[in-house]
């Protein structure tokens, strides 16, 4: 099947920019929100040329802590991520691509400049993401992992959780961009190096991906988004054949023990207000979305993933698991994605 040297000559000598791209796989939609639109207006022109990601990697609360970004190219996501993490906090880049590292090196100080900065607080290491335990980074040092439109591309995903769940403290959380594919694909098509570098061939059934979390540490992975791909491309149409790829966004816990299924133990919460980008509404994932001020009852592993994480300040706590009432209902199943009516649709642009 595939290997890294061609995913790295791929993204580093093939593509000279977004607009090279046969897909719209590795695509960032237009209709992005206001705050995200406002930290990419800061980052440099030549960054935002080389960005190959599928969808927004900005979650929420991130001001002082340290966040890394596996497969950062040139950096547009650790320079967005970098202006809310603020000087007190950290982003560092992680990517295996010369080519796109020198890009990102070459703007150090002109976004500090820009950011009003008088540090650094973003660095850029190169590296592979199968292999983040030779990088030299601290286990347990990070609040957040991030990655967009990356971990398809790995030839040994299982490594990549692994790595991402040794590096985070406890509590700490894998937010992040990525395709998946409605069923498990052909090894033609995973072995296609066009396909493989437009994000499609290595991507990953999604029950595959669920069950690769859940191995890894990551127990209850949450759905936060998704869209239906637009595959426009004659050629590459022809060689996926039915199969049907989704752009989604999972947020990924590391907290010890969370049950396999959404447990009722009469547990609630109240969203206090607070979040900078959440100030109604906060979004835990694609269904529970709390109201600031009015009771949400939750099962016990959403109410472990608001306590024992960086939101905690944020809510009040009712119940305990001293009594237990069966599975939740409503809670969901992880059914993914947003359904697709036709392989077409009017998605955005890249950036």
């Amino acid at each position: 099947l595939m290997n890294i040297q061609v995913v790295k000559d791929y993204y580093g000598k093939i593509l000279q920019g977004s607009q090279d791209l046969k897909t719209k796989a590795c695509c960032t939609p237009d209709n992005m929100p206001e705050r995200v639109k406002a930290l990419l207006s800061n980052v440099h022109d030549e960054v935002l040329a080389k960005y190959y990601g599928c969808g927004l990697v900005i979650p929420e609360l991130l001001q002082g802590r340290r966040v890394l970004d596996l497969g950062c190219g040139s950096g547009r996501d650790v320079y967005a991520l970098a202006q809310l993490v603020g000087p007190s906090g950290e982003v560092v880049g992680v990517d295996m691509t010369p080519e796109q590292l020198v890009v990102a090196e070459a703007h150090l100080k002109w976004h500090m400049s820009k950011f009003g900065f008088d540090r650094l607080n973003v660095r850029f290491l190169r590296g592979y993401i199968e292999a983040l335990n030779t990088l030299g980074l601290e286990p347990g040092s990070f609040d957040v992992v991030v990655s967009n439109c990356v971990v398809n591309l790995s030839i040994d995903k299982p490594a990549v959780l692994e790595g991402v769940f040794d590096l985070l403290k406890p509590g700490g959380e894998f937010y992040f961009a990525d395709v998946y594919a409605d069923r498990r694909l052909d090894e033609a098509v995973r072995g296609d190096p066009i396909l493989y570098g437009e994000c499609l061939g290595g991507a990953l059934y999604w029950g595959d991906f669920l069950a690769l979390g859940r191995s890894a540490g990551f127990g209850d992975p949450r759905l936060v988004t998704s869209r239906p791909l637009e595959i426009t491309d004659p050629e590459v149409e022809e060689k996926i054949g039915a199969a049907r790829f989704y752009s989604a966004t999972y947020r990924l816990f590391k907290i010890d023990a969370l049950e396999p299924a959404c447990e009722d133990y009469g547990q609630a919460v109240i969203y206090k207000g607070g979040v900078p980008e959440a100030p109604h509404v906060f979004s835990l994932d694609s269904h529970h979305a709390m109201e600031r001020g009015r009771i949400f009852p939750v099962c016990g592993n959403s109410w472990r993933m608001l306590k024992e994480s960086r939101f905690a300040p944020h809510f009040e706590f009712i119940g305990d698991f001293s009594h237990h009432y069966g599975v939740f209902p409503g809670c969901g199943t992880n059914i993914p994605f947003s359904p697709d009516a036709s392989r077409g649709g009017e998605f955005g642009d890249c950036c």
